[in-house]
């Protein structure tokens, strides 16, 4: 594979992109820090990437940038075939609440920037005769909840768009995985209750890269939560309305 890989430096992208280095893939790094895109593209290179790991600016919160930064991925892996966006943000629902400007940045980096994004590669993939899109949005828009209903909300978006993404560039060759972790133990996670299930960064990494090579179109990770969510999809209402998580 040769991937543009948004959010390589931490959590669950650190993860999955050294699976990728350690078997050869070629990478290009896109992210807002460059001293964070430098030393992942060097740790990158010593666990098996192509050297040199190049990098250039990415900001989901900015689409004005997100032509040249394409755009510097292809000419820095001779054209690539697959995209990765592990990048979000997770905000506490009580302060969202309250901050307006802080709610409006996470909802558009985690659905307007990520479907901008995803839209442009799909275009540029297609144009090339195919190639694929693996994108992480989260269980918590399979079912709204009173304790994230907001970052639900933003992933509920996500994930539809990326279903309907699927389908209709799937006969111009482009494929489209959306990930769909449970709680996994990251920077992103940091200080929040651990819940029953918890997933750790490496094995969760290891099923995204198993799902993307079968094809497949949805993966939940840990797989358990996907029977998780299947039992808090079939909750009722008034069920929902009094459990408080």
């Amino acid at each position: 594979m040769r991937v543009a890989f948004v959010g390589a430096t931490r959590g669950m992208g650190r993860a999955l992109s050294r699976l990728m280095a350690e078997r050869g893939e070629a990478l290009c790094l896109l992210g807002r820090d460059a001293a964070e895109l430098a030393a992942s593209a060097r740790d990158l290179e010593a666990r098996g990437a192509p050297g040199p790991v190049r990098t250039a600016p990415l900001d989901l919160a900015r689409p004005a940038g997100f032509e040249v930064a394409l755009a510097a991925a292809e000419e820095a892996l001779g054209g690539f075939d697959t995209l990765v966006v592990t990048g979000g943000l997770l905000d506490p629902t009580e302060a969202l609440q309250r901050d307006m400007p802080r709610l409006e940045r996470m909802l558009h980096v985690n659905f307007t920037g990520t479907v901008l994004l995803c839209q442009l590669a799909a275009e540029r993939l297609a144009a090339r005769g195919g190639g694929r899109l693996c994108v992480f949005s989260s269980v918590a828009g399979d079912r709204p909840r009173r304790s994230n209903y907001l970052y639900g909300a933003s992933k509920a978006g996500l994930s539809a768009f990326l279903e309907g993404l699927g389908h209709a560039y799937a006969e111009r060759g482009v494929s489209v995985l959306c990930v769909k972790p449970g709680f996994v133990k990251t920077g992103l996670t940091d200080g929040l209750p651990v819940p029953p299930f918890a997933g750790e960064p490496a094995p969760v990494a290891r099923t995204v890269l198993r799902a993307l090579d079968a094809g497949r179109r949805v993966v939940y990770a840990p797989p358990v939560w996907r029977w998780i969510m299947l039992v808090v999809r079939s909750l009722p209402h008034a069920a929902m309305r009094r459990i408080r998580f």
